[in-house]
């Protein structure tokens, strides 16, 4: 069977367009409607605990006519989650699920992952709805998972897919005692963070042919557009000639150039500047240090940190961020050519500072180095934090479900845990500790190497104080530096991490009521909303 003319267009075009197969239209409500589940399919989702203390006719407008109160005791009393369950309710168009029982400390509440999976599993392909049973503090996390349920990158021809449009409503039930309903601005909110996920998981998720550093540039305008903002782009020789060594020495072999693109919104009456620095490689092959056959595949998902950057700043903005906010990306693809940065060769940074190349393969340092000597230089930003897929160490430290947190506050620490246990994008710390670990990079001839001497010495520390050193250890402000090279995706699909965290970890500065609930950090004013719920309030000094 021939691709359809739809597809073949799509094929062919520079930006990437979304296939409709798998790419559902996702919409929220606050309460449930009143509809046949022949006409749309129901997944009733939720923690055993909580669907128990439901009665039916908190669920009937969903079940009704087709299941009775019985048969809905009957399936919710026979679920035994081991470390989830499910009921059918009604053939396969209406059934109940129940999440894990157990959750540690270092997990999410929400069972954010386990509503992933869930929904996928059950998905019908078709008009839908999914009901979530939740407390007020997981309805976000739990809607972010929701969101990497249904990816929007697609190259499936018509043969292996349905042509067909559908929608996916996502219908609320807070259980939690006090928990009251959820406002407009919270839908908005959930539909924005949900959008902003799946925008930075297709990002990921598309190959290097066709998401390049100018598609990733057309990606980041498409934001700026929604948001009334325009990018700052310095690209290709233009980086040289502005001293931006790491970027322009990375990306300068390709044949779409690098490049350093910032967003910034500045609304009326801010007070601080904050930077979010995200590493955008397209693709690395290692360069001339080039990786293996196996090694290679998945680096079109170098980009997560950006990807992840772009789809946090859309949500941030949106939600009425009260400071100066630049999100700034370090776009380029290591590739292999005739221009290629060598071993050996040196290169001055934006900082000043001079590198030793002795691993073309650790790049991404390089880039970031570039962006948060920027953000600090030009932008005066007072904090700082880098996110990255930058080492594979980073699997190995925290592993596949948790990032890594490397930061110079003890407080911003705490805070970017409490904030990864909320929002289900979850963080564990590394240590900092430049005295003993930055020696690894001691260079005869230049002030530093880019790769380590020891292998075995915390690596993953190592390489987030290498981009720490460009702002000098001594920087007066705050610098958090997220390591999420595993988290950024979950088997071949990509998960849209870090779109959740960060308007959670600086949720102290939306004028969102809930991520100012969810935030770790106490609001502006000094005090917590009311109903506050968030597992750790803090003050940063």
């Amino acid at each position: 069977m021939k691709p359809s003319a739809e597809v073949m267009r799509c094929a062919g075009e520079q930006s990437v367009c979304r296939a409709r197969m798998g790419s559902p239209k996702l919409q929220f409500r606050g309460s449930l409607s009143s509809i046949d589940p022949r006409k749309s399919p129901v997944l009733i989702v939720g923690q055993l605990g909580h669907l128990t203390s439901l009665s039916f006719s908190d669920v009937a407008p969903r079940l009704q006519p087709r299941v009775d109160e019985e048969a809905w005791n009957l399936a919710v009393n026979s679920l035994q989650p081991s470390p989830t369950d499910y009921c059918s309710l009604y053939l396969n168009l209406a059934t109940v699920a129940a999440l894990p029982i157990k959750c540690s400390r270092h997990n999410t509440p929400s069972r954010t992952h386990a509503v992933t999976k869930l929904v996928k599993t059950h998905s019908t392909g078709g008009d839908e709805c999914i009901v979530l049973v939740c407390e007020r503090n997981d309805v976000y996390a739990s809607a972010c998972g929701v969101a990497r349920a249904y990816p929007t990158y697609s190259r499936k021809t018509a043969s292996g897919a349905s042509s067909t449009e559908h929608t996916v409503t996502v219908e609320v039930l807070l259980v939690g005692k006090g928990d009251a309903p959820l406002t407009q601005e919270d839908i908005k909110l959930l539909e924005d963070a949900v959008f902003s996920v799946r925008l930075a998981a297709r990002i990921v998720d598309t190959p290097a042919n066709e998401m390049h550093t100018d598609a990733f540039i057309e990606e980041v305008h498409k934001v700026a557009q929604i948001l009334d903002i325009k990018p700052m782009i310095i690209r290709g020789d233009d980086l040289a000639a502005k001293g931006f060594g790491g970027i322009y020495g990375v990306g300068k072999a390709a044949i779409h150039p690098p490049a350093l693109v910032v967003l910034s919104h500045l609304p009326s009456g801010a007070t601080d500047s904050i930077a979010w620095v995200g590493k955008g490689i397209v693709y690395d092959t290692g360069g001339l240090s080039i990786k293996t056959k196996t090694s290679m595949p998945g680096m079109k998902r170098d980009c997560g940190g950006a990807a992840g950057i772009l789809g946090a700043f859309c949500v941030a903005v949106q939600s009425g961020f009260t400071q100066n906010l630049h999100a700034i990306f370090c776009l380029a693809e290591n590739a292999v050519g005739p221009t290629a940065t060598k071993p050996d060769d040196i290169h001055t940074l934006y900082s000043g500072r001079t590198v030793e190349i002795n691993n073309t393969d650790a790049e991404g340092r390089l880039v970031l180095s570039d962006g948060v000597a920027y953000a600090a230089k030009e932008l005066h930003c007072s904090t700082i934090l880098d996110m990255a897929t930058l080492t594979g160490a980073q699997g190995t430290a925290t592993g596949k479900f948790h990032g890594a947190v490397l930061t110079n506050s003890q407080d911003w620490e705490d805070a970017a845990v409490s904030a990864g246990v909320v929002s289900g994008d979850l963080l564990h710390p590394l240590p900092f500790t430049p005295e003993l670990h930055f020696a690894e990079f001691a260079s005869a001839v230049a002030d530093m190497k880019n790769s380590v001497a020891d292998r075995l010495n915390a690596t993953a520390s190592c390489a987030g104080l290498f981009i720490a050193a460009h702002l000098g250890f001594d920087f007066p402000g705050s610098w958090i530096h997220v390591d999420m090279a595993y988290p950024v995706h979950c088997g071949e699909r990509a998960t849209g991490y870090g779109v959740g965290l960060l308007p959670v970890l600086f949720g102290h500065h939306s004028q969102s009521r809930l991520l100012k609930n969810l935030a770790p950090i106490l609001s502006e004013n000094g005090g917590c909303e009311e109903n506050c719920k968030a597992s750790k309030k803090m003050r940063l000094s």
